[in-house]
């Protein structure tokens, strides 16, 4: 079985911080995500994040900000104030990286990752225009052209 979802989008506001009794910190925020078919339109995703991510996310993440979120899909039900019951679906975040510097909301907040921010990451080069200097490029004048030069 196989439960994964990637979204990238901006939030629509500051996340909510709260903990539960047992101390444990639980973050609440929604992305908004642009669709293209025949016309514009856009879809509103809750994103749920704990722990130590939920707390960084609390605190480099604001309104407007381009994050991309990795998780799980959640669906739970309830029973509302009214006695009705009514079903919640989220993502539930596993890793939540920092797509943008800031601007008008967080200004002056690294570009990172909740998770992690190791370098090399594959993500800190997103969207950089690559180096053509620093590429080594295969001679294929030599005889063997059959073997593969990696």
């Amino acid at each position: 079985m196989l439960n994964k979802v990637i979204l990238i989008g901006r939030l629509t506001r500051d996340p909510e911080l709260r903990y539960t009794p047992n101390g444990v910190a639980v973050a609440k925020f929604t992305l908004a995500i642009d669709r293209k078919f025949n016309r514009d339109e856009t879809d509103f995703i809750d994103i749920v994040a704990w722990r130590g991510l939920a707390e960084n996310c609390a605190n480099y993440l604001g309104k407007g900000r381009l994050a991309a979120v990795e998780g799980r899909l959640q669906i739970r039900s309830y029973e509302g104030q009214d006695g009705q019951k009514r079903k919640a679906v989220e993502v539930v975040a596993d890793d939540v990286r920092f797509l943008d510097k800031g601007g008008n909301a967080g200004a002056g907040r690294e570009t990172g990752s909740a998770r992690s921010n190791a370098p090399g990451d594959a993500w800190d080069n997103l969207g950089r225009e690559a180096d053509l200097d620093n590429i080594d490029f295969v001679d294929s004048s030599e005889d063997n052209n059959d073997e593969i030069p990696f």
